[in-house]
């Protein structure tokens, strides 16, 4: 599954069009009485009708079968798999951290693999995330997923993912990303073991921040975000669709391949993108800024400012503040976070006894007020160090921050992979107060 093999157009939010059968967009219209190639047309709309039009999502499909032939749903149970309300559990406003999940040794694909850790929100009202991690050793065979809850941010820790959707393929690598949006049919192929974090988003969909002060230039910028060319399955068989609709998981079989579109166009489709090409902003005198200079992504929330999901990394960047403490300070927020680590060691986080420490694959939650920051060791040499420039490097954390507190399920409270004695990293802070 090298990058070479998948086609792939430049943008963010831009408006597409892609065939992969020549002449099988029509021209002039969307919508012709009778399409080319006996396809049927078929509009994805992503966003309300009369949404302005800078937010305004939708895409016309020209498939092989309307979405509309398929029996009846019926429920069916996942054992590690939640959704909003998540009251399963009291929420304590302790710090916690967890070890990162072993890889399954039995067959587990991408859907059987996920695990829910926490979330928040009003899946009626388009509000609030879940957060969930997955491990799985298997390839989707004759099975496709797809979630009328939300979006799906995917984040790869370990092993790459092709992940084929209704518009085209994408392969996703550690250190990528991938967002498949709300309703999108998909699936997922794996080539050996794979572990990764998911932000299911309830709220509006994911977008690039504004820039604000910084001005044009600077973060992620658009056209490093990559967009499949249309591609499609033509086979008839029975498969297994399953919905993820209103909290709750439903299964169909279909008598076909559900991702058969030939040709679409629109604003409406599953990106990719490398963090590598995110372009960190940071300082150049003394102190530093707050985190949401590293946001890639954001669904906007109300009041302006509180995100319902900010999406931040910590990739490599130089360090060269003066007469600055300069790992993250000590900080207790309004803002709750999510943290995970896909490779190296984060700047904060160096030790790696207390349970293991913070690995990757691991993560932790801080939320709303409670209280965090950096080991005491990390203290001591911070606040010791020779202050030259340095550049942190072979590292890569990210953050799900959001307004919601983050309510974990029972199952990973009880978790056996939750260290209990996270607290303990801060226990040796030195007193250093003199008058």
């Amino acid at each position: 599954m090298a990058k070479s093999d998948f086609e792939y157009m430049s943008g963010f939010g831009n408006h597409f069009s892609t065939e992969a059968v020549k002449d099988a967009l029509p021209a002039g219209q969307n919508a012709p009485q009778e399409p080319a190639y006996g396809l049927y047309t078929e509009q994805l709309t992503g966003s309300p009708f009369t949404a302005p039009r800078a937010a305004n999502k939708r895409t016309w499909t020209y498939r092989i079968r309307p979405s509309v032939m398929h029996p009846p749903y019926t429920a069916m149970k996942h054992p590690t798999l939640r959704s909003a309300p998540f009251n399963e559990a009291p929420t304590p406003p302790n710090q916690m951290r967890w070890d990162a999940p072993d890889f399954p040794s039995g067959q587990t694909d991408f859907i059987d693999g996920l695990t829910t850790i926490a979330g928040n929100g009003d899946i009626d009202s388009w509000t609030g995330l879940a957060i969930h991690i997955y491990a799985a050793n298997a390839s989707m065979k004759d099975r496709y997923f797809y979630n009328a809850d939300g979006e799906l941010l995917i984040v790869p820790q370990a092993g790459a993912l092709l992940l084929r959707t209704e518009l085209g393929k994408l392969h996703v690598n550690p250190g990528e990303i991938a967002v498949i949006p709300r309703g999108i049919k998909f699936a997922v192929d794996i080539d050996g073991a794979s572990r990764g974090y998911v932000c299911e988003n309830y709220g509006a969909p994911l977008q690039l921040p504004d820039l604000g002060p910084i001005g044009a230039n600077g973060l992620a910028n658009p056209r490093d975000f990559l967009i499949p060319v249309a591609a499609f399955e033509d086979f008839d068989g029975p498969c297994d669709v399953i919905a993820k609709f209103g909290g709750k998981l439903w299964t169909t079989q279909y008598d076909h391949s559900p991702l058969d579109i030939v040709a679409w166009h629109g604003n409406y489709a599953p990106y990719k993108y490398d963090l590598a090409n995110f372009n960190t902003i940071n300082t150049v005198s003394f102190d530093h800024p707050d985190p949401s200079i590293f946001t890639v992504l954001t669904s906007p929330s109300h009041p302006t400012g509180t995100a319902n999901i900010d999406f931040v990394i910590f990739p490599p960047r130089w360090m060269v503040a003066e007469n600055t403490f300069r790992p993250p300070w000590f900080h207790r927020n309004l803002m709750s976070e999510f943290m995970g680590l896909i490779h190296g060691v984060y700047d904060a986080k160096e030790a790696r006894g207390n349970d293991g420490g913070f690995v990757p694959g691991g993560y932790s939650i801080h939320n709303c007020m409670s209280g965090h920051g950096p080991d005491a060791a990390v203290v001591d040499k911070a606040m010791t160090a020779d202050l030259k420039p340095v550049k942190i490097e072979n590292t890569l954390a990210f953050m799900f921050e959001s307004r919601y507190i983050l309510r974990p399920t029972k199952s990973a409270l009880d978790a056996k992979t939750l260290q209990q004695n996270y607290f303990k990293v801060w226990a040796d802070i030195k007193r250093r107060f003199k008058t």
